[in-house]
């Protein structure tokens, strides 16, 4: 009978490496087999009830949900305390470490979730209504028909005065109420998705309830049509048929330590500008560098133009993705930096981006299916030009392998066959700090071989670190979205719109606060943590990399506390200094 990890070898398709970790006292120890950890299944329970209460308590914002929520997290953390900690191994002292900062997280943004609530409600003062009926479905308590028509009667009534406040209002510039006012829209239109449902169960199926409600669920709905229609129109501005503006709803400062100390991150705001700025330094060094090789002297700016106007002929991109893709995955298979296993080679796809969804993203998207952004017959001239000239060779070979392999598809591949508990504790630090991290390496192992290939790998690399400093900006309320897209604009070179749609999706979308930052900060980790183990030769390229990802996913501090064998502790905190940060001039 084969073992399990010669099942898995054939299966994959490749040599299964044993995953090893470097136990304390003995750092450059390789021959001892990590043993699963004693909270996996834990970790799981954890993963799937509070999947299972979200399904239940579905209406956000709902005060119900709240204090289910948090009723289910302290249960949580009561069950945390009465574990023996010191009895655990070191993947059972991760997990425990990683499930108590996940917990501790999860109630701070309940607290968050409830004081937005708070400034919502003087604009839907509706909404407990709404969310009350949903709860009594939900409860699964008889329905009284005579009841439910008077409260969607008097709905459509509340909605409807709620409407004409907005418009004694009128439409407001002022950032504060516009936020609020755009966070709102997103709750009313789920509350009418939800309020649609509910009426559905009943509708036609309890014939009293459709004599009785009918009628008044139907002004109730129309009520909630207009009232969204007025506070996108009146309030926020927004016209049918144009791009909706781009609104931030910053965290504050408050906000970002709090989510900063959740991925672990023991810096300042200040430290990690003084970091992304360090980056710019060093990009636009090079940046000349490579300009003066292809004749533009310092001029980077016109090196740069002259490799956004190298775009490959309409219907010709599939063929580069699938030749630069090839190419990766050779590069670092010749150097044996990673098990490749063939079936993940196999079985990537890809696909072509729609013209919608392009300007939101108008670069690739990957993972096990890459999304191709490139333009269709139907765009304008100029929405074709931006696209083919965004999406050139040279910025297309610094981000396929970023999206495919090593990147994105081959951490999906990994993560989804070992510890996958740990999907739980996923983190952008640790997803997009992988491919961040490759560029870096494969820069450092000579990937570029010419000034335009090397002008398409800073681009991305500057863009990374403006994210740093524009992501924290916004969040922080000192950058407005437009000063944004200037900002990508001037400081890197981004066409307008792509500069455009890369700030729509950091804030219009449903990205954390945190993420676009974690791009150069989680690939400087993981960087910092390479230098720690592979350059002083304790471990080689592919056993560092095998572990990274054979671990599953996790901030990256306590990646490096597995793999060094760190000692650690049940009140464990962030420490790990992986970036110097130069004082700031005087």
């Amino acid at each position: 009978m084969m073992s399990r990890h010669v099942l898995l070898s054939v299966f994959c398709g490749a040599a299964i490496l044993p995953f090893v970790l470097h136990p304390a006292g003995n750092r450059g120890s390789q021959s001892q087999l990590a043993a699963p950890s004693e909270l996996r299944d834990t970790v799981t329970l954890y993963t799937q009830d509070r999947a299972a209460l979200l399904r239940r308590y579905e209406v956000e914002y709902s005060p119900a949900r709240r204090e289910r929520m948090r009723r289910f997290y302290r249960d949580w953390q009561n069950r945390l305390n009465r574990m023996d900690f010191d009895r655990l191994s070191q993947e059972g002292k991760v997990d425990y470490i990683l499930l108590a900062n996940e917990v501790r997280y999860q109630l701070e943004l309940l607290s968050r979730e409830e004081r937005q609530y708070e400034e919502m409600l003087p604009l839907a003062p509706f909404a407990p209504v709404v969310m009350d009926l949903v709860e009594s479905w939900r409860r699964m308590e008889s329905m009284d028909p005579p009841k439910a028509a008077a409260t969607l009667a008097a709905l459509a009534k509340d909605v409807e005065g709620a409407r004409q406040q907005l418009r004694a209002v009128g439409r407001t510039d002022g950032s504060s109420r516009r936020i609020v006012a755009f966070r709102t829209l997103g709750m009313v239109e789920n509350l009418r998705r939800i309020l649609e449902r509910w009426n559905g169960f009943y509708s036609g199926y309890d014939p009293m309830y459709s004599w009785w409600a009918a009628d008044p669920y139907k002004r109730a709905d129309q009520a909630l049509a207009d009232y969204l229609k007025a506070l996108r129109e009146e309030v926020l501005g927004f016209r049918p048929g144009q791009e909706e503006p781009i609104i931030a709803d910053p965290i504050g400062a408050e906000g970002i330590r709090a989510d900063l100390s959740h991925e672990m991150i023991p810096y300042s705001l200040e430290e990690l500008v003084a970091i992304a700025e360090q980056e710019f330094a060093w990009c636009e060094a090079e940046f000349k560098k490579a300009a003066r090789e292809m004749g533009f002297g310092d001029d980077w700016r016109a090196a740069l133009e002259k490799v956004k106007q190298s775009y490959v002929e309409p219907g010709k991109q599939p063929d580069l993705v699938r030749d630069l893709a090839r190419e990766a995955e050779e590069f670092v298979e010749r150097r044996d930096l990673v098990t490749v296993p063939p079936l993940a080679k196999e079985i990537w796809r890809m696909e072509m981006m729609s013209p919608e969804r392009q300007r939101v993203s108008p670069f690739f998207l990957g993972g096990e299916v890459i999304r191709i952004s490139y333009p269709t017959d139907g765009m304008t001239h100029e929405e074709k030009l931006m696209s083919m000239r965004g999406n050139n060779p040279y910025f297309s070979r610094a981000t396929v392998h970023h999206e495919l392999i090593p990147g994105h598809h081959l951490q999906g591949f990994m993560t989804s066959r070992y510890n996958s508990h740990r999907q739980a504790f996923s983190t952008p630090f640790w997803g997009e700090g992988w491919a961040l991290y490759w560029e870096m390496l494969l820069w450092d192992l000579g990937f570029p071989r010419t000034p335009e290939e090397k002008i398409g790998m800073l681009f991305w690399r500057s863009h990374r670190a403006a994210r740093i400093i524009f992501s924290l900006s916004v969040h922080l309320g000192t950058m407005t979205p437009e000063e944004a897209i200037e900002f990508l604009v001037q400081r890197v070179g981004h066409e307008r719109a792509n500069a455009a749609a890369e700030v729509r999706r950091s804030f219009n979308g449903t990205y954390p606060p945190l993420y676009q930052a974690a791009y150069m900060l989680g690939g400087l980790q993981f960087r910092a943590l390479h230098r720690e183990l592979v350059e002083s030769g304790k471990m080689t390229n592919r056993q560092f990399h095998d572990a990274i990802l054979r671990g599953g996913r996790m901030p990256v501090e306590m990646v490096r506390a597995r793999l060094t064998g760190e000692r650690l502790t049940r009140d464990y905190r962030s420490r790990w200094r992986f970036a110097e940060v130069s004082p700031p001039a005087r």
